[in-house]
């Protein structure tokens, strides 16, 4: 075999297609989403009006907000059959209840099966309303409770936390909700989004894409994080300890959960939105203990900073969500429900300019062998 052909394992490195969504300059810790700054969307603006401007390309003006937000809130409805599935699967992960439901609709909505810009686009706006029922649904039937219906009067978020606890959330908590899914709305050719354009490009359908997004986002190196991140804040116990537990780590050659991302080598820019709402959301909670044990890792991962060991999103939103008293195997869940959005306009693009998407392998196997019958073997 060919001894000059260089491996780019994982395809790190490698440019496969142009893309106009999102744009991540990992050396500066800078995320753009249609051009637009990660720290003005989530400072100014809402969950809709990124997902507008994810899958239209610009910024909604009131009409076209209104216009949107009322497809997304008519859109909160399943067929009694997917309810059926849920509860006949209830005792399964949610990211598995998730991915089946997703599927089931692909066949129990005929408008699902085309294939086309304008029907991404309408089946993607389906889905995002979808997905968050899905996920609150099932928390409820496998904890013995009746589906909460959807509350027309309230945005996206507000609703979510709504369908997911039976009641109405504070403005604050609905609003930390909306900025953790803006922040996880797009983030250009990660795992799951690659393996949504990959599907696409045998000219499957959007849901199909979806459900092959679902389940390789269910991978723990991918969605895994917040869930590592929470377990590692119950395990250092206490803001003293959190010193020890990192150097420990650092001498044993483990992985400290929330620091480094493929993409950054400097602090992810996700994540300094998130840091200020677990502080204020702790102390509404009454445990300001979690927002301290966090930042006391920060504070001993100081030094490794400059080999990039910078902080990501996923440190605190998984701290976020247990304030909320959300079970851990939601978390992955929970970041599906923001990248809808973000999964169906690397679908739409992928469709605009189709190919099949097929790497090569180097072959590394035995050379040419003579064949043997079975009976001389």
């Amino acid at each position: 075999m060919s001894e000059d052909v260089k491996i780019n394992r994982g395809l790190k490195g490698i440019y496969f297609e142009r893309s106009g969504v999102s744009h991540i300059d990992g050396s500066k810790g800078e995320l753009l989403y249609r051009g637009y700054s990660i720290h003005d969307l989530a400072t100014q603006s809402t969950f809709e009006e990124v997902a507008y401007l994810l899958i239209h390309g610009e910024l909604p003006n009131e009409t076209e907000l209104a216009e949107f937000d009322a497809r997304l809130k008519g859109a909160r409805q399943l067929p009694q059959q997917v309810y059926d599935i849920i509860a006949a699967t209830k005792d399964g992960h949610p990211m598995d209840v998730l991915r089946t439901a997703v599927s089931a609709l692909a066949a129990l909505e005929p408008d699902s099966r085309r294939v086309s810009d304008e029907a991404f686009i309408a089946n993607g706006i389906r889905l995002t309303s979808q997905v968050p029922m899905i996920v609150a649904a099932h928390e409820q039937i496998r904890n013995g409770r009746e589906p909460v219906a959807p509350d027309p009067e309230l945005g996206h978020a507000a609703n979510w936390l709504w369908m997911l606890k039976g009641k109405k959330p504070s403005e604050d908590a609905a609003r930390l909700a909306d900025v953790d899914f803006i922040l996880h709305a797009e983030h250009g050719s990660n795992a799951s989004s690659f393996a949504a354009r990959v599907t696409v490009g045998t000219q499957a359908n959007l849901h199909g894409a979806i459900v092959t997004a679902i389940s390789t986002l269910a991978g723990p190196a991918h969605g895994g994080a917040a869930e590592d991140v929470m377990k590692m804040v119950q395990e250092i116990g206490s803001p003293e300890k959190a010193a020890d537990y990192v150097k420990a780590k650092r001498k044993a050659r483990e992985p400290v959960m929330g620091f480094g991302h493929r993409v950054y080598r400097a602090e992810d820019p996700r994540a300094r939105h998130l840091r200020e709402g677990v502080r204020t959301l702790s102390e509404e909670m009454g445990s300001p203990e979690w927002y301290e044990i966090l930042q006391s890792v920060v504070e001993a991962m100081k030094p490794y900073s400059r080999h990039g060991l910078n902080v990501n999103v996923d440190f605190y939103s998984g701290v976020i969500y247990k304030l909320h008293g959300i079970p851990m195997d939601l978390y992955v869940p929970i970041f599906a429900i923001g990248r809808v959005p973000g999964w169906v306009i690397q679908c739409i693009e992928q469709l605009q300019s189709n190919i099949l998407i097929r790497p090569l392998t180097l072959y590394n196997g035995p050379g040419k062998r003579d064949y043997v019958p079975i009976s001389d073997r």
